[in-house]
């Protein structure tokens, strides 16, 4: 039981900080790893695939984001969106393998949404960038122990 709250948790943090929501899953990460309780090939694919079904939703949001693009309440300008699809337009899907990084990353999912990548070309990018991310961050903690 324990086992599994573990790795819901994990699931659910990576979940969340994958999404425009302000979280970090990899302290969650780091705590289990150093726990030593649980697998490390186990961890991180928890930890991928939650973060890939969050920038999953950012991309979904992205889909439908236009239609909104003229109402009042939009909380992003023209200009500002214009500038987005301009950047992906210039940087194309493989800017997509910057969507690790803090700050860019989730509204680079969004925009891939919006620009409307092909779900399966997204999710093999999304996938290895993030994967890759947590990869490292396992190797450097367990290099650490």
């Amino acid at each position: 039981m324990l086992l599994s709250s573990a790795y819901l948790g994990l699931l659910l943090s990576a979940f969340a900080a994958a999404t425009l929501l302000p979280l970090q899953s990899e302290a969650v990460l780091v705590a289990l790893l150093l726990g030593g309780a649980h697998a490390t090939w186990a961890l991180l694919a928890v930890a991928t695939l939650g973060n890939v079904l969050g920038s999953w939703v950012n991309w979904l949001l992205g889909r439908s984001l236009e239609h909104y693009r003229h109402k009042r309440w939009f909380p992003v300008s023209d200009t500002r969106l214009e500038q987005a699809q301009a950047w992906y337009a210039r940087y194309g899907r493989w800017s997509l393998l910057l969507s690790w990084m803090p700050v860019i990353g989730d509204p680079l999912t969004l925009v891939a949404g919006v620009m409307r990548e092909p779900l399966w070309r997204f999710a093999l990018i999304v996938t290895l960038a993030k994967g890759a991310r947590y990869g490292v961050l396992a190797a450097i903690t367990l290099a650490w122990m």
